[in-house]
């Protein structure tokens, strides 16, 4: 019996030993030469192939592996020891804090900025910008919630400096981040500030510019800063760096304009 029980103990300890073995090698050897990992923003998901087909092009020993989530997450994830080496969040609040408690190689910089847009389902006069709100047919407005999203405290601003924040301010409603916010403009709101990146996606291309969507006005509210970091993990190795350096470079700024954020 007490033969059974020692083999059930000893068996069990070999396999969680032979488990955290595994991870070890898959965390230290999974990435071969020329390999790099890096987090990014989920609000820059429909740049990041591009701007990696770009970057190959300038070094194609180097294979960029993406890890896409919420800034908060990823930034979650660094701070419990994930393997990244680069951290492209959508404000600079997570990676400063990252180089504040030691978890960064340098200071974080601004990347891009990401921007606004107000978009209809239902094609809209919006020769008024932002005051469109204001119309009477227009009985709700989403946008993310000011006090948790860089993108609802910017829509905020743009309302309150287009002097019309009083008159519209009954008919917000809030979402818990920018993609909700979409989604509830697609759905149950007549209009909804969004981030403008997000009408790249494949989903959103069959609405138009002026049509149903138009940029608001940048002096209305201040751009969204979204920052880049190298991180620990990113120590010694130069193909991190190299990535790190096209991201700030002028050949990345014309991607992300493309894809609707605004230059550095």
């Amino acid at each position: 019996m007490h033969f059974v029980i020692y083999f059930g103990i000893l068996r069990f300890m070999k396999t969680r030993l032979f488990k955290y073995f595994f991870i070890f090698l898959y965390l230290c050897g999974v990435l071969s030469a020329g390999e790099i990992r890096i987090a990014v923003a989920a609000n820059v998901s429909y740049a990041i192939e591009e701007l990696k087909t770009s970057f190959s092009t300038q070094h194609p020993d180097i294979k960029v592996n993406v890890v896409l989530g919420s800034s908060g997450k990823l930034t979650a994830q660094i701070k419990n020891g994930a393997p990244y080496g680069i951290f492209m969040s959508a404000n600079m609040k997570y990676p400063q804090a990252l180089y504040e408690e030691g978890l960064a190689l340098e200071k974080p910089h601004v990347y891009t900025k990401g921007a606004l847009a107000c978009l209809s389902v239902k094609k809209q006069d919006f020769s008024q910008g932002v005051r469109l709100l204001k119309d009477k047919a227009i009985q709700k407005i989403s946008i993310a919630n000011p006090k948790t999203a860089p993108y609802g405290k910017a829509s905020v601003e743009a309302i309150k400096n287009a002097g019309i924040y009083d008159e519209v301010k009954a008919k917000l409603v809030y979402a818990e981040s920018i993609s909700q916010a979409v989604s509830y403009t697609l759905i149950a709101t007549q209009v909804g500030l969004i981030a403008k990146s997000s009408l790249f996606s494949s989903k959103m291309i069959q609405y138009k510019e002026g049509t149903h969507w138009f940029s608001v006005n940048s002096e209305l509210y201040t751009p969204i800063e979204q920052g880049i970091v190298r991180l620990k993990y990113a120590k010694g190795k130069p193909e991190y760096k190299a990535f790190y350096d096209f991201i700030l470079s002028p050949t990345a700024q014309s991607i992300f304009e493309k894809y609707g954020y605004l230059n550095i």
